[in-house]
């Protein structure tokens, strides 16, 4: 579908890419890989066509369409939501200008003999015909399923888009980007704005899509549930592995072992033959052997080992003295502006438990986190225990940090004592050693400046670190290294994180905000999950991790932290009813995935000269199509009733 030939990139008479050759095949389920910085989101731009290389060429043919999310694009806010996302149409809504204008042409015209007569009654009945095919009568049925899908509720979608937040916005360009239906989809970090229960929408959307698909994303568990295919970007060349992340992982570790092994026998090489020059250089009697040995030297092309080592980086939370046994307690707590965020929550964290927060955005975790804080005030009973100590990671924290100074002024200016002598060190075990530490932090990328403002965090002792999104823009291997970080901390963790495999086994207890309200779910996060979704993936190894219980606490049955037997019993009720509502979206959904699936053929059909004459395809087409939109009603009709439920 799309060629990739020889592709050479220079940035500062430095090469980026060189010599990169790929073929993007219809069907292919892509993750693009590689270190910050190693060029995944240049080599997206290149292939939308949004930046030239230096050299080379990337073959797209003229009626392939492709569809591209960058990471930040300029919003705009003169719309409704609906209205924007129906600018995704817009093809759709100037073929419909284009009938209505024939349609008054043919009403104002009584030349019905005429030849010029019969051929704008043939225009028409082709525009007419196009239209219906290209789903221009229910293409509102399908605009509303996918925002509800990316998380908008049917009331959202007539606000002006100037009252969502910059996440909420690039949720409405996603949107626009998955009802073009593109033939290749790009996608630049695409879950960085969605909820879990979003980003798990979007993973079945991509699964099922028509097209192809190509990624960026450092969200482990999306890139194994939707791709097949890994290419990785290391030292300037591209590792095309035809298998998931994980199994790539395993494959790329075994390839790095052969370079290590064939780098080693080539510096030995290397060492022997330079030694033989030095021994023999003044000989007469080797000149030619030397001679020999000096062009040999010279046509050694150095082995270059993928630059995966951060065995430098290490995080280590220390935990100060010993805190109460209840750090936090929420009795009735409640917090409004113009509307009701939450009301009536109340929890209890035990002493080095280790709890997430998750839910839709905008439903109030920050907001609480904030209260904990002392940041802003609310109704109700709000205790923090005894000798808490807090260290608190704000989800825009690396933002916040001044572009100006440098790396080291950044540390400098908040370290106290003795750790200023450490200073260097702190910033080497960190990846900052040498002039990465006099870069100015404008410069950094968003992974470096989330380590800088994680080395702040580190630098006073606490005994409660509250994490809210910790791990944007941190890569893979960064994740890994945190998350340890926080399995080894004594003390107790408050984390608001939408990524489930950071989550999992890390998380004993999850909060789930939902409608104004906090629910306790007791067991990790694919537990949680899988109250939702019955058929939730688990990890790699087909199993639901528990991470370690906090010292001193016990799980207490569902039950019995639920209120007694009788509020049990109404949950369960609730529990099965939910079920029921979920079951039928879920059989609507699959019924309008069918039915599309049957109109594609069918239009695929209709495209060929053997088809475009039989009439029974055409009969064929417009059934599917009402049944098309029937049961995309019927689907309306599921969500409205689930969404009225919860």
């Amino acid at each position: 579908m799309i060629s990739i030939e020889n592709l050479y990139v220079e940035y500062s008479a430095k090469p980026l890419f060189s010599g990169v050759s790929f073929v993007i095949n219809d069907r292919d389920r892509i993750a693009l890989v590689g270190k910050n910085g190693a060029g995944k989101s240049t080599m997206l731009k290149i292939i939308a066509g949004q930046q030239r290389p230096t050299d080379g060429n990337v073959d797209r043919p003229r009626e392939c369409t492709v569809g591209y999310l960058p990471q930040v694009m300029i919003l705009s806010d003169e719309r409704t939501v609906r209205e924007e996302a129906e600018l995704a149409f817009s093809h759709i809504r100037e073929l419909q200008d284009k009938i209505d204008r024939l349609n008054q042409e043919l009403a104002e015209r009584t030349d019905y003999e005429s030849p010029e007569y019969m051929a704008l009654v043939e225009r028409f009945t082709q525009a007419d015909e196009r239209f219906r095919m290209m789903g221009g009568t229910n293409y509102h049925a399908q605009l509303e399923r996918t925002l509800a899908g990316l998380g908008f509720r049917q009331t959202d979608l007539d606000r002006p888009t100037s009252e969502f937040s910059g996440g909420w916005r690039m949720r409405i360009e996603l949107a626009k980007i998955l009802l073009q239906q593109p033939d290749v989809l790009l996608l630049d970090e695409p879950t960085n704005h969605l909820d879990i229960s979003s980003i798990q929408w979007l993973e079945q959307f991509l699964i099922q899509y028509q097209g192809a698909v190509v990624m960026v994303s450092h969200d482990r568990a999306f890139i194994n549930n939707v791709t097949s295919r890994t290419i990785e970007i290391s030292c300037g060349q591209i590792y095309d592995y035809k298998v998931k992340y994980d199994e790539y992982v395993t494959l790329r570790a075994e390839r790095r072992e052969q370079q290590l092994r064939a780098y080693e026998n080539q510096q030995k090489e290397i060492a022997e033959t330079r030694a033989f020059i030095e021994r023999f250089r003044y000989q007469a009697t080797k000149a030619n052997q030397v001679q020999s040995r000096i062009k040999a030297l010279e046509k050694i092309v150095p082995i270059e080992i993928d630059e995966v080592d951060n065995s430098r980086l290490r995080l280590h939370f220390t935990c100060s003295q010993r805190s109460g046994d209840f750090p936090v307690i929420c009795e009735d707590v409640g917090k409004s502006y113009d509307h009701t965020v939450f009301s009536n929550v109340n929890l209890t964290i035990r002493r080095g438990e280790k709890v997430a927060f998750v839910g839709r955005n905008g439903e109030g975790k920050t907001t609480l986190v904030k209260c904990i804080m002392g940041q802003i005030p609310f109704d109700g009973h709000l205790k923090i225990g005894h000798n808490v100590e807090i260290g608190y990671f704000a989800q825009n924290q690396a933002q916040l940090l001044d572009g100006e100074l440098t790396v080291f002024d950044t540390i400098d200016r908040v370290a106290r004592g003795d750790i200023r002598l450490k200073i260097r060190d702190i910033l080497g075990a960190f990846m900052f050693g040498g002039e990465e530490s006099e870069k100015k932090v404008k410069m950094l990328s968003g992974g470096e400046r989330t380590r800088l403002a994680m080395i702040k965090l580190l630098l006073e002792p606490v005994n409660l670190l509250i994490l809210d999104e910790p791990t944007n823009h941190l890569d893979m291997r960064s994740k890994e290294v945190l998350k340890e970080a926080i399995r080894q901390f004594d003390g107790t963790v408050i984390l608001v994180s939408h990524d489930r495999e950071f989550l999992d086994g890390l998380v004993s207890r999850v909060y789930a905000f939902a409608n104004g309200g906090v629910r306790e779910h007791i067991g990790g996060i694919y537990d949680y999950l899988k109250t939702l979704l019955p058929n939730t993936p688990t990890n790699e190894s087909g199993t639901t991790k528990r991470a370690p219980q906090a010292k001193g606490t016990t799980d207490a049955p569902a039950h019995e932290t639920s209120g007694g037997g009788a509020a049990w019993a109404e949950q369960k009720a609730q529990s099965r009813q939910r079920k029921k509502l979920e079951k039928a979206v879920s059989e609507a959904e699959r019924a309008v995935a069918e039915l599309e699936q049957a109109i594609a053929i069918v239009e695929a059909k209709l495209a060929t000269p053997e088809g475009n004459a039989d009439p029974s395809i055409y009969e064929k087409h417009g059934r599917l199509k009402q049944q098309l939109a029937q049961a995309e009603d019927e689907w309306t009709q599921a969500m409205e009733a689930l969404e009225a439920f919860t």
